[in-house]
């Protein structure tokens, strides 16, 4: 049994998937085997793996199950004592698998790790160096547009992107699989969140490089769907993983972030979708479970974290408007 499963989510991403998948062909560490989760595509993927790619093992649904039900099925399918998501739409360096597995191995309080994105059409700058979530209710990903030359460091980040991340399945089947509700966005957050409540910590890894074309299957940055499904989950998300008293000490920076982000939508032209998006997320409020009871000393330190961490958006703020 290989000692890693790739599982690759596929949604009409045929464009990608000859640079996705040769970049696997060339890695330093072959221990793994490769799980696409098909979509429902109408753009020839499935055949075009199937008869290029016979290394892949193929799972094609009718439907769009979205990232967390794809990725959920891949992981199920395998037995692998470690999963790596990678989103289609990136070329890996040849010792990407190779150095998310010697860190995952070295450090048994380690959940996750994740490579060093930097961008498809610009490799000097980054994409993601680590993702974060701020007591403002905001996440983002460090080192956004910054030089791919920093950050070189192996350390603790808030959670991993899950475009290129590296599991444990041990604490998977611990604290359990993204969360299908999510459908896609801010579900790699949730999850990292999750392991750092059960006492478990996240790590970029920069010696582990991969290049991303960024929402390949979403298709931009800010779109009406992205918007919509990012409000509302990330009214869940501080359900789910707040306790009550954390909530309420953080309500007057969750409820600026959240004025903060609809007016920065409405002069996008996407207001409609992002109080669409948190209306939906309040309804549904009452089906959704709380925070897991104990776990006292992890929330502490989580909270450190989110008022750091708005500090620190500020300071990337900065960073991206000198470019």
């Amino acid at each position: 049994m290989a000692d890693i499963s790739i599982v690759i989510p596929n949604y009409n991403g045929m464009k990608f998937l000859k640079g996705c998948l040769d970049s696997l062909r060339e890695q330093t560490d072959r221990d793994f085997e490769t799980i696409l989760i098909d979509n429902g595509s109408e753009d020839g993927s499935v055949p075009y793996v199937r008869e290029h790619y016979p290394e892949v093992k193929v799972r094609a649904y009718h439907r769009n199950t979205g990232f967390c039900g794809a990725v959920n099925a891949g992981i199920r399918l395998s037995k692998s004592p470690y999963v790596l998501l990678l989103n289609n739409d990136v070329v890996c360096g040849r010792e990407m698998v190779e150095e998310l597995h010697r860190a995952i191995r070295s450090r048994k309080d380690t959940f996750s790790c994740c490579a060093k994105l930097v961008r498809m059409d610009d490799p000097s700058r980054l994409d993601d160096a680590g993702d974060y979530y701020s007591a403002l209710g905001w996440a983002f990903a460090r080192g956004r547009g910054q030089s791919s030359s920093l950050y070189t460091e192996e350390e603790k980040v808030f959670a991993c992107c899950a475009a290129a991340a590296l599991y444990r399945r041990d604490v998977l089947d611990e604290i359990g699989l993204f969360d299908a509700r999510h459908f896609a966005y801010l579900e790699d957050i949730d999850i990292g969140y999750r392991a750092q409540i059960h006492g478990y910590v996240n790590r970029i890894i920069p010696s582990a490089v991969v290049r991303h074309a960024g929402s390949g299957t979403s298709g931009s940055r800010h779109n009406a769907f992205k918007v919509r499904l990012s409000a509302r989950n990330s009214i869940w998300l501080v359900r789910k993983n707040m306790p009550l008293w954390q909530i309420l000490l953080n309500a007057p920076l969750l409820a600026a972030g959240s004025m903060i982000k609809a007016v920065y939508f409405c002069r996008k032209g996407l207001g409609k979708e992002y109080l669409q998006g948190t209306a939906e997320g309040l309804r549904a409020l009452a089906g959704i479970p709380g925070a897991p009871v104990g776990h006292t000393g992890a929330y502490m330190k989580i909270q450190i974290q989110l008022w750091k961490n708005c500090f620190l958006r500020i300071a990337e703020g900065a960073k991206e408007k000198l470019g």
